[in-house]
């Protein structure tokens, strides 16, 4: 008994301990846990990447340039920018005048026309007479007056001062009046001095406002002494200044037509500026017209001179054209321009003085308005003109009826290279025909210029001189077109 007591309180001891043990070892289970929740709290507090592992360490590397690539890139977006700045200029270019005539159309240019040439007759003494006076006149009779009284009838009429004040105050409204026509063109050059420093030189003319096309007004200008420029400035009578363009340009006489845009002038501007007259240089009696030269005469623009045309008779002999030069008695400069008109404010001149003799250096010329009209016409409409390259005259009176030359246009000289001498056309033959026209005179054979065009082809009947007489040719001309 005793023993199995001892075993019993031995296996009973045992399982005590053994109890106590798990439970000692499950007590020290948790607090090493602890131990070690406690340790790594204080590790991850003294935690430094330089005493970390070298397997754990990490560093960032930036990615290397490729500088190949990068200029690639680069070249192409500019390349692609100028391309697409290109195509954005052009677009714009094409683009523009669609849509601005689209939100603001504008009427078509029309065809400038000048009136017909008329013979302005000179007014006579007796024209002057009132109806009242012609009536009294009729009435009474004619009357003859002895010396005596005609001396004392003249002693009644007096021409003083005031007279004379007034005359020139009406010269000077015509002249003012006029000149609201009358334009300066300013044209601009860009140079370099001698160190290269960029500069821009001025030259002026005096320009004539001719026509108004709806779209623009054109002006008549003496381009001789502005002929290099690069851009051209106009300023009106109101010293407003636009830009002009030229249309067209005349080298034989060194004329031009110059446009400026309507939508570029101001309306009061456009309200105060007026379109010329071109009157008629046809009259017989042309010689001792009174006249007023306007525009730069004296070389300064706006001066104004007085005079009277001194001659009308001399011809200024050009390829396929002739012009009548009107000398005056006003003295000018040199390099003077602008227009002559008469007492009715009508333009009969434009003045240009190339062609003066050396006694006449500064005494004021200009071309004779009536032989202008065909090439001033042309040049507004901006219409090619036919280039046959003849100089001629008329066959006079005395020629035809006591040797024998028949009347047409005279050919005194022939250009090298042109249609007319291609044709087989002479200096000496006289052109009696050209198709169905008949020509009697020159002036008729630059009519059927004016009307013809470049590259027509015309059939010319002419009169050769032969051994005994003139003998009938036909030649076929291809006519060119005038520079």
């Amino acid at each position: 008994m005793k023993k199995i007591y001892l075993d019993v309180c031995k296996n009973k001891t045992g399982r005590s301990e053994s109890a106590g043990k798990e439970k000692g070892m499950v007590i020290n289970m948790k607090k090493e846990e602890t131990e070690n929740s406690e340790q790594e709290v204080r590790e991850q507090a003294e935690y430094t990447p330089s005493i970390q592992p070298d397997f754990l360490r990490e560093k960032i590397k930036q990615k290397p340039v490729n500088k190949k690539k990068l200029l690639r890139r680069t070249i192409i977006t500019a390349v692609m920018a100028v391309v697409f700045g290109i195509v954005a200029c052009l677009t714009f270019l094409l683009l523009e005048p669609v849509i601005n005539n689209w939100l603001y159309p504008e009427e078509e240019a029309k065809e400038v026309q000048f009136p017909e040439e008329a013979i302005e007759e000179e007014m006579k003494p007796e024209d002057m007479l009132t109806e009242e006076a012609i009536e009294e006149e009729a009435e009474q009779g004619p009357v003859e007056l002895e010396d005596e009284q005609i001396q004392e009838l003249l002693s009644k009429v007096t021409f003083g001062l005031e007279e004379y004040e007034s005359l020139y105050e009406d010269l000077s409204a015509l002249a003012k009046d006029v000149s609201r026509a009358i334009v300066t063109v300013t044209g601009v050059t860009s140079d370099v001095d001698w160190f290269n420093n960029p500069y821009e030189s001025e030259a002026i003319a005096s320009g004539l406002i001719i026509a108004n096309n709806g779209r623009a007004m054109l002006i008549l200008a003496n381009m001789n002494n502005i002929k290099n420029a690069e851009r051209f400035i106009v300023t009106f009578c109101d010293q407003a200044q636009v830009s002009a363009r030229v249309v067209q340009k005349d080298t034989s006489t060194g004329f031009a037509i110059l446009s400026v845009s309507l939508l570029s002038i101001e309306e009061e501007t456009l309200d105060i500026i007026n379109i010329a007259t071109l009157g008629s240089t046809n009259s017989a009696n042309l010689t001792g017209t009174p006249v007023i030269a306007l525009g730069s005469p004296t070389g300064t623009s706006g001066s104004v001179c007085y005079g009277i045309v001194t001659s009308s008779g001399t011809t200024i002999d050009q390829v396929d054209a002739a012009y009548k030069l009107l000398s005056t008695d006003i003295y000018g400069s040199r390099n003077a321009t602008g227009i002559l008109v008469n007492l009715k404010g009508r333009v009969i001149g434009i003045i240009d003085n190339s062609y003066n003799s050396e006694d006449r250096g500064n005494l004021i010329s200009a071309y004779s308005v009536s032989e202008l009209k065909r090439t001033i016409t042309k040049m507004s409409n901006n219409q090619p003109r036919a280039y046959m390259g003849v100089h001629g005259s008329d066959v006079p009176l005395e020629a035809n009826t006591e040797l024998g030359v028949p009347l047409g246009a005279y050919i005194k000289e022939i250009e090298m290279d042109s249609p007319a001498m291609t044709a087989g056309i002479q200096s000496g033959d006289v052109i009696t025909w050209i198709e169905d026209t008949e020509i009697t005179n020159y002036n008729e054979l630059l009519n059927v210029l004016y009307n013809a065009a470049p590259e027509d082809t015309i059939t010319v009947t002419l009169m050769r001189q032969g051994i005994d007489s003139f003998q009938e040719m036909k030649v076929v001309v291809t006519l060119a077109k005038s520079e």
